[in-house]
């Protein structure tokens, strides 16, 4: 089986609308599956410079699918080998929810594979 890796990564501003607002952090960030293929996430690191609890979340088709807490000024490393697959044509996007007002700064490595 061949398989073809595929990372959305990067440092990126945010401002809080409230810990249950998420809101899309940049369209960097988003994934649709290739049309006769499948994907499946691999794994999630995130890294958190704001002085409070933010939370990213990993949209399936506009709904939530994982919530990633990050602790203020803290990281997270979650594997996810195998969890499930993404068909062809799903839309996978990175939001974050953070306490009104609170601005920062989020790292994020997602990791995705195509089969």
């Amino acid at each position: 089986m061949h398989s073809i890796p595929r990372f959305r990564q990067g440092v990126f501003p945010f401002e809080g609308k409230g810990l249950d607002r998420p809101a899309p952090i940049d369209p960097a960030l988003s994934y649709v599956v290739p049309d006769g293929l499948t994907a499946q996430a691999v794994y999630f690191r995130g890294g958190n410079a704001a002085a409070e609890l933010i939370s990213v979340v990993l949209m399936r088709d506009g709904s939530p699918m994982r919530y990633f807490p990050i602790g203020a000024r803290g990281d997270v490393h979650v594997p996810l080998r195998v969890v499930e697959d993404l068909a062809a044509g799903t839309a996978v996007d990175l939001w974050v929810a953070a306490p009104a007002g609170v601005s920062g700064t989020v790292v994020i490595d997602l990791g995705l594979v195509e089969i």
